[in-house]
């Protein structure tokens, strides 16, 4: 009996557990990212190698401007079984490719992408925010730990502007009071 319960302690203490590292999307987030290639960095002979992945999104209230990341994935053993604590290197570049429209509102520094950089502690996110005097979304890619962050960051900007014959909407527009 006493073995009993304890496996279904055991059990309900992993359910919880995938639970809690289960990856959390933020309303309005971007959907998995499209894994565009990659370029290796580090032969493993018999594990993967360490690589260079380039991956793209588009922003989820934001019709018409998509953003391009890379970021190094660790190869190796850790690496094979994802456990291994990703490096905090990662560049970001985002463009309009396309009428700008709005689908929403949102607050400066809104969460647009995140990503889990380690097992445990470390998560990847891009996070949009609107220069109002110029008309410019600003697009920032940072990571950050449970214990401390990382100064490790890129920007990218997009002017928002005119598309054929449609006007540039003004991201103030957008923003919440």
């Amino acid at each position: 009996m006493a073995l009993s319960t304890f496996a279904r302690s055991l059990a309900a203490a992993m359910l919880a557990a995938v639970f809690a590292l289960a990856p959390v999307i933020p309303a309005g987030a971007a959907e998995e990212p499209d894994r565009i290639f990659d370029k290796s960095t580090k032969w493993n002979m018999l594990t993967p190698d360490h690589k260079l992945a380039v991956y793209g999104i588009d922003d989820p209230l934001v019709e018409g401007v998509a953003c391009h990341y890379t970021l190094p994935e660790k190869g190796g053993v850790s690496g094979m079984f994802g456990v291994a604590e990703e490096v905090s290197d990662i560049s970001l570049a985002c463009r309009q490719i396309g009428p700008v429209s709005f689908k929403g509102t949102f607050e400066q520094g809104d969460e647009v992408f995140r990503q889990r950089r380690s097992f445990f502690f470390k998560r990847m996110r891009i996070v949009r925010a609107c220069d109002t005097e110029r008309n410019v979304l600003i697009y920032l890619v940072y990571s950050d730990k449970l214990i401390e962050g990382s100064p490790k960051n890129s920007t990218s900007t997009v002017p928002v502007m005119p598309w054929g014959d449609q006007p540039a909407p003004r991201c103030s527009d957008a923003l919440e009071d």
